[in-house]
C-alpha cells in the first residue's frame, strides 16, 4: 500500500530526525458554510464549515481511502498540501492560503501530524512531508513531547499524533530526541500513565496531561489512553493489519504483591499492553464501547473514541479483543452509522477501525463505508477491484451523479465543532475530544 511505499521513499528523512514521532463525537446540526463564501473550497471533503477541522478531516479521509485501495482525487491532495504554512506547519484551516500563519497560535501539532501522515501515504509530496516533519522536530518540547501549539505543555494526544507522523515516514519514534536533554516522546507518555498507585479500574490508563502545580497527579482519560496505546506501539493512524492474532487478551499491570509487580510498565511495550487492557475492560464494562466524558453530557456512547480504541487494540495485535466493540459499531442499534453519515472524518474513523481489525469496511453491517466516504468529496482517481463505486457513478446514499458534482456528500454531524467553538482552537481537541477531562 502507499503508506509502506512512502515510508521507504522517505527513509532519507530519518537522518533529519535522528539528530534532534487519535475522537469523540455527538449529534449536532450541520454547521453553515464559511461566512462570505458561496461554495466550499475545491477538493475539500464534507459540506460543513471547515474552520475548525478542515485539515484534520481531509487528512483522515485521504488516509482511509489510501488504506482500502482508493486513489484520492488530485484536487483533494492539492487542497491539503496547499494548506501548509511556509514554515511547514498546518493550521486547522486556512481560508486564504496566501496569508501568513501564526506559528504560536495558528498552527497545531495534531493538524500537522495528521497531514504529514496523509501526504506520506498518498505519495508524491515528499517536499511537503519533509517540511512538516521539520516543523514537528523544531517544536518538540525539552521533555520529548508536544503540546497542542508550539510552546504549550506536552500532552498525550499531541505527542501521540506526532509519534504517528514519524512512524509514517519510517523513522523510529524512540530515536526522535529533544534538542535539549535528549528526551523522547516515550519519556512523556510513560510519565502520563497511571500505575499501581491508581485505584483499581484506572491502572494502565493515560492522563491527558499532568495537573498544573502537581505533576504527580494524573486523571485517567479514555481518549488520551486510546491515542497513547497506539503511539506506544510505535504506529500511526494506518498500519498493516496483523496477519495473525493468538486470541490472548492484553496484559494488565502486574500489581500483585510478591508476584514481580513493579507498579509501572517497563518500557513502551508493557505500557501499550497495560493501556490496551484498560481499554478492553472499560469497553466491556460499558457495553462494548467507550462513554462520552464531555463535561455536562449524559452518559452516551463515544463512537469516535471507540473507533480509536479498536485501532489501538489492533495495533497491539489484539484484533480478537477488538472484534466485539467493532461488531457493536457495525450494528444499526448502536447509532454509529447514523452518527457518521455524511461526515468524512467520522466515516474515515470507522473505515480505519475496520481496516485495522481485519474487517471489510465495504461490508460494515449493512453499509459500504468506502462508498459513503468517497461520496463526501471529489470523485477518486481510481478505486480498487474490490471498490464500492457503481458503474453508473451514482452515490447510492444520495442518488447524485458524482460526475456532475465534484463536492459530493451530505451534511455532517460533528458535534465537537459546537463544543469547542468556545475554545476557538483545537483541531486535535475537536476531533479527539481530548480536553474533555481537564485537569
Amino acid at each position: 500500500m502507499n503508506v509502506r511505499r512512502s515510508a521507504t521513499a522517505l527513509a532519507a528523512l530519518a537522518t533529519l530526525c535522528t539528530a534532534a514521532a487519535p475522537a469523540a463525537f455527538a449529534d449536532a446540526s450541520p454547521s453553515p458554510k464559511p461566512s462570505g463564501s458561496s461554495a466550499l473550497p475545491k477538493g475539500l471533503y464534507g459540506t460543513k464549515d471547515p474552520k475548525f477541522d478542515g485539515v484534520w478531516r481531509q487528512s483522515l479521509a485521504l488516509l482511509a481511502q489510501d488504506a482500502v485501495g482508493v486513489t484520492p482525487a488530485r484536487s483533494a491532495i492539492d487542497w491539503l498540501a496547499g494548506q501548509q504554512c511556509e514554515d511547514g506547519g498546518f493550521a486547522a484551516y486556512r481560508a486564504d492560503a496566501a496569508k501568513s500563519c501564526d506559528p504560536k497560535k495558528g498552527e497545531f501539532t495534531d493538524a500537522t501530524a495528521a497531514a504529514v501522515q496523509a501526504l506520506a501515504a498518498v505519495g508524491g509530496r515528499s517536499a511537503a512531508v519533509e517540511k512538516g516533519v521539520g516543523w514537528l522536530k523544531k517544536h518538540q518540547n525539552d521533555d520529548g513531547g508536544w503540546g497542542m501549539n508550539p510552546g504549550s505543555p506536552s500532552d498525550a494526544n499531541s505527542t501521540s499524533a506526532a509519534v504517528g507522523a514519524f512512524a509514517a515516514i519510517g523513522q523510529d519514534p524512540k530515536q526522535v530526541k529533544s534538542a535539549k536533554g535528549g528526551k523522547t516522546p516515550y519519556d512523556v507518555l510513560l510519565g502520563l500513565q497511571l500505575g499501581c498507585e491508581a485505584k483499581e479500574g484506572q491502572r494502565g490508563a493515560f492522563a491527558y496531561t499532568a495537573a498544573k502545580g502537581d505533576p504527580g497527579k494524573k486523571t485517567a482519560n479514555d481518549l488520551a489512553t486510546a491515542a497513547a496505546a497506539l503511539a506506544t506501539e510505535g504506529k500511526g493512524f494506518v498500519f498493516e493489519p496483523a496477519g495473525k492474532d493468538d486470541g490472548k487478551a492484553p496484559k494488565p499491570l502486574n500489581c500483585g504483591a510478591g508476584k514481580g509487580g513493579s507498579g509501572k510498565p517497563d518500557g513502551a511495550a508493557e505500557a501499550a499492553q497495560a493501556a490496551a487492557a484498560y481499554l478492553s475492560d472499560t469497553m466491556t464494562e460499558h457495553g462494548r464501547h467507550l462513554l462520552s466524558a464531555m463535561p455536562g453530557a449524559k452518559a452516551q456512547p463515544d463512537f469516535g473514541g471507540t473507533a480509536d480504541a479498536i485501532v489501538a487494540l489492533a495495533a497491539g495485535e489484539h484484533s480478537a479483543t477488538a472484534a466485539k466493540p467493532l461488531q457493536w459499531l457495525q450494528s444499526e442499534k448502536s447509532g454509529a452509522l447514523a452518527w457518521a453519515k455524511g461526515d468524512p472524518g467520522a466515516l474515515a474513523k470507522l473505515v480505519l477501525a475496520a481496516h485495522a481489525a481485519g474487517a471489510d469496511p465495504r461490508s460494515f453491517g449493512s453499509v459500504d463505508l468506502v462508498q459513503r466516504l468517497n461520496a463526501t468529496g471529489p470523485k477518486p482517481e481510481s478505486v480498487s477491484a474490490a471498490g464500492s463505486q457503481s458503474d453508473s457513478g451514482k452515490d447510492s446514499e444520495s442518488g447524485k451523479d458524482e460526475k456532475d458534482d465534484d463536492k459530493g456528500g451530505v451534511g455532517g454531524v460533528w458535534w465537537t465543532v459546537g463544543v469547542f467553538l468556545v475554545a476557538g482552537i483545537g483541531i486535535g481537541f475537536l476531533l479527539s475530544g481530548r480536553k474533555k477531562q481537564q485537569l
